[in-house]
């Protein structure tokens, strides 16, 4: 089976995409998951979220994307099909607070299941940031591969994400995927990854090119099918893109950031209101292309 990411299509089960390995076995064990996440970058916990929630903060989305036009109700389509209304596209809804701060919502991202693995995980009580990173994603849509910390570095580096599918998220649809070992990618780590967006104005992304990453880096990508209730956990050195939606439904998902609530905060992404990015592709920027020449890498 071959799969698009980015400019390329893998082939599933080949040289350079293969499937993320769950760690369902090692819950209730947090010395264990700190040692996968260190071996592997990544956490994949299946039905880490109760469905039936998840379920419930979908529909808010969907709701709120019917109400603005963007669903299509052609023939027997449901609104939980997610058809993709002529002429629209994807969208990031971050900001939408009417969407991500509904009860339906936090229910999800801000559950006390939730907030008790991470804490367990941790070994301290969590933060989570107030800001939510929430994508529609449509048809043709896809995420180049980067690491968080260019976007959220200010507070400690021991920050996680959640990646949070709302709803079944097949192979087709986009879903997440990992470049296995880049955690400890040194180079990387201390050129890229000792970037941020608002201050340098370079763009995010490091690469859309799967393929150039594998042959000048190694490791390999990894993803995998993702069902309701599923979630992704990893750090901020973890390059990671996604696969493209060659459907014509939305993949909804969400990011959501963890970290101790005894560590430094990032303050662009906490508070009533939070200020985000604020200089980020404003004014001149600069291309990854010329940075990475500058970096060497």
């Amino acid at each position: 089976m071959n799969l698009t990411m980015g400019i390329r299509d893998l082939e599933l089960g080949g040289k350079y995409l293969g499937s993320l390995r769950d760690a369902n076995a090692l819950m209730g064990n947090p010395v264990a998951l700190r040692q996968r996440m260190q071996e592997d970058g990544y956490l994949l916990i299946r039905k880490l979220h109760d469905p039936a929630k998840v379920k419930a903060a979908r529909r808010v989305v969907l709701e709120n994307l019917d109400s603005n036009g963007q669903i299509e109700h052609a023939g027997s389509s449901d609104l939980d099909d997610a058809h993709i209304a002529p002429r629209a596209r994807g969208s990031f809804l971050g900001g939408a607070k009417a969407i991500t701060h509904t009860p339906e919502f936090l229910g999800v991202v801000n559950s006390p299941e939730l907030m008790q693995f991470i804490s367990d995980y941790l070994g301290s009580p969590a933060l989570t940031y107030d800001y939510k990173w929430l994508r529609c994603v449509g048809n043709g849509d896809s995420t180049g591969a980067h690491y968080d910390i260019v976007y959220m570095g200010r507070g400690t580096q021991n920050l996680y994400t959640v990646w949070t599918p709302l709803g079944d998220v097949p192979y087709a649809k986009g879903p997440l995927a990992i470049l296995g070992g880049s955690h400890q990618f040194e180079q990387i780590k201390e050129t890229y990854g000792k970037m941020d967006v608002d201050r340098d104005h370079v763009t995010g992304s490091f690469s859309n090119d799967p393929v150039e990453l594998v042959d000048k880096y190694g490791g390999r990508w990894l993803t995998s099918e993702f069902e309701m209730g599923d979630a992704l956990i990893f750090g901020m050195f973890t390059m990671h893109g996604s696969l493209t939606n060659i459907t014509h439904q939305y993949r909804l998902s969400c990011d959501t950031r963890y970290q101790s609530a005894n560590e430094k905060v990032d303050e662009r992404w906490i508070g009533e209101n939070p200020i985000a990015h604020y200089a980020w592709m404003q004014g001149d920027t600069v291309t990854m292309e010329d940075a990475r020449a500058r970096w060497g890498v």
